[in-house]
């Protein structure tokens, strides 16, 4: 093929929180999905890790913006903008005289509706992507996580990012049954913050929810290996005084007890709609937990116990989806999931 060299292949992970682009096989871009516009221009004067130390500590004429909102984009032309930047930084790289024809394999929520799905595609080319394959987030997370999804049994997969929580039962290359709940990582944060706010009546931003959420995020109250409490600093709600909250892990585990029950539930909705040949697998095999969620402590043998069918995290979770776009990629000729 002449000009094959011309030709760029790029897996990207569009996350709600983070964004991952894969390229040979190597991440060469990991960072946060976020922007930062100038008010009067309109141009973007930053992204990415840049945009995310500058959130929640601009001036008027600077605004930060997230373009996706539950696992959608919900700012096109911030998202285009985003997407276009990222992929000028990855090509900064490349010492060549021509633009390349880029080839591109996005992940998407599984529960996206066509004028979603097609904001993704339009958001791709127009940032200069020629030819835009779509893979669902959940498949893509199998096939990162290393499970056989074209075989004739069944694999079931949690995938909590930063906007949806994707739950699906593969098989034979498709999507048997999924949910898509609009419950994940930035649910957690605004659970600490809104935590924080009732019972320590202080206000901490999102950055030092999400912190918090980092360092001793658990979901069950006894851990065998117990993480330090974390102080946060804010305004005391009442007096605008400065206060220090010690915060425990047991704490958190009591704040995000709501939420994670609500991804129990929707996990045992998908069970309840599993055919039975493909529950027994699913019972051998445990179900995989993928996404910056699966890190919660304890997630795994919370849901065991809930449950009584193992889960597994897999390993490296948070870059699952960005891996399996990647693989999606260098088979586009023979996965049939994929959407042009």
């Amino acid at each position: 093929m002449a000009f094959s060299f011309l030709t760029q292949e790029l897996a990207v992970d569009l996350g709600t929180a983070n964004t991952v682009i894969f390229q040979n096989d190597e991440i060469v871009l990991d960072e946060p999905s976020i922007v930062a516009i100038d008010n009067n221009s309109g141009k973007c004067i930053a992204l990415g890790q840049k945009a995310k130390l500058m959130n929640e500590r601009t001036n008027p004429g600077i605004k930060t913006v997230r373009p996706l909102k539950d696992g959608v984009i919900a700012d096109f032309n911030a998202a285009e903008m985003m997407i276009r930047g990222f992929i000028r930084q990855v090509n900064s790289r490349r010492k060549s005289l021509f633009s390349p024809n880029l080839k591109m394999v996005v992940g998407i929520p599984s529960g996206s509706t066509e004028v979603e799905i097609r904001a993704v595609r339009d958001s791709s080319e127009h940032a200069g992507g020629r030819d835009v394959y779509l893979i669902y987030e959940p498949m893509a997370a199998a096939l990162g996580i290393g499970l056989d999804v074209e075989a004739p049994k069944g694999n079931m997969v949690v995938d909590i990012g930063g906007g949806t929580t994707e739950i699906a039962v593969i098989s034979l290359g498709g999507i048997v049954y999924d949910a898509s709940v609009r419950i994940a990582g930035d649910r957690f944060t605004l659970d600490i913050q809104e935590y924080l706010r009732q019972q320590h009546n202080i206000k901490v931003g999102e950055t030092t929810a999400e912190k918090i959420k980092i360092a001793i995020g658990a979901v069950i109250p006894e851990l065998d290996v117990e993480p330090e409490p974390f102080i946060a600093r804010g305004p005391n709600m009442m007096t605008a005084h400065p206060v220090d909250a010690t915060v425990t892990y047991q704490e958190i585990a009591h704040c995000l007890d709501k939420s994670i029950t609500q991804i129990e539930n929707s996990i045992l909705h998908v069970l309840e709609n599993t055919p039975p040949e493909l529950y027994s697998d699913i019972v051998v095999n445990g179900i995989f937990l993928s996404g910056g969620g699966a890190l919660l402590r304890g997630l795994a043998k919370r849901l065991t116990d809930k449950v009584n069918i193992p889960f597994h995290v897999s390993e490296d979770p948070l870059h699952a989806v960005a891996r399996g776009t990647c693989i999606a990629l260098k088979n586009t000729a023979n996965y049939s999931f994929l959407m042009r």
